[in-house]
């Protein structure tokens, strides 16, 4: 499989990851925002689950989170994610970036047919649901002759042996700056937490680990919060998650104890009302008119 950036692609949304399997030509794409490694082994796990698996070798060029661009040696950090995926890494040479040409060609139809009809005014999530979408539909729907017979795209994808994603994503570590809001939340990827009041206007860093349901906001002072996420966080991924509260907001009452066997539920004491004045018979009453002589 042979990845590569869309450049063409470029901006609000962020370029896309774009892997392409060579034998069929069926390609997807992963909007994830920033070229940091951990947003490429994101964009990776992502790409390979919407493709049906992991190929056997991955071919990019020279990408400063892959390699080191001057010897084309793996990082050892990447070194790491590839082991935990079980697959072998392809540099191409210095100024040979057209040796993945299958994914140059998924990066020129993503470029022409799919970003030039974009709108403007759409979120990463929505953008990343139309490629999906543009992919299964048109994508894969490219015919190919194979043994003097017409066959789609989708189909010859369907015969290619493809080994199966590890159930969780490698355990790389997102770091993002974030600016609290005047009412106390943090935006990320879509959802926002909750921090304590009095901290509107600072700057916090939201850090999670892919494939955790739980992120920390930590300040430039030290302090943190946990919050937890509905589903694992998978930046890129275009199903939303509901945004839940740190613990330290939820508010619950303590649930009532049980009653004892035998022993009937005592009921709350009622309200003591002040003690009122006797009344007087009307034989003691004072009689009206004068006073006798």
């Amino acid at each position: 499989m042979g990845l590569g950036r869309a450049a063409g692609c470029a901006g609000v949304v962020g370029a896309p990851l774009v892997g392409a399997l060579s034998c069929s030509g069926k390609w997807r794409g992963v909007l994830a925002g920033s070229e940091e490694q951990p947003y490429l082994v994101a964009s990776l796990h992502g790409v390979s689950e919407r493709l049906g698996g992991l190929t056997r070798r991955w071919r990019f060029d020279r990408m400063s989170t892959v390699c080191h661009p001057e010897s084309g040696d793996l990082t050892a950090s990447f070194a790491e994610a590839a082991k935990y995926y079980g697959v072998c890494v392809d540099v191409c040479p210095s100024r040979r970036g057209w040796r993945k040409g299958v994914v140059e060609k998924a990066n020129h139809s993503a470029a022409q047919r799919w970003w030039r009809t974009l709108p403007d005014d759409l979120s990463p999530a929505r953008a990343q649901e139309r490629l999906d979408a543009w992919c299964a539909r048109t994508g894969d729907a490219r015919t190919r002759i194979r043994d003097g017979q017409r066959v789609t795209v989708g189909e010859l994808a369907a015969t290619e042996p493809l080994a199966p994603l590890p159930a969780v994503p490698f355990p790389a570590v997102i770091e993002d700056t974030r600016i609290v809001s005047a009412q106390a939340l943090v935006s990320w990827h879509g959802n926002f937490y909750s921090v304590p009041p009095g901290h509107g206007g600072q700057q916090v860093t939201v850090r999670c680990r892919l494939g955790a349901a739980a992120l920390d906001v930590i300040t430039a002072a030290g302090q943190w919060w946990p919050a937890t996420t509905g589903s694992p966080a998978m930046p890129g991924s275009s199903r939303a998650t509901a945004s839940t509260w740190p613990h330290w907001r939820r508010k619950s009452s303590p649930p009532a104890a049980p009653a004892l066997p035998g022993h009937a539920t005592a009921k709350p004491a009622a309200r003591r009302q002040p003690p009122r004045s006797p009344r007087q018979p009307p034989s003691a009453a004072t009689p009206a008119g004068p006073p006798p002589r």
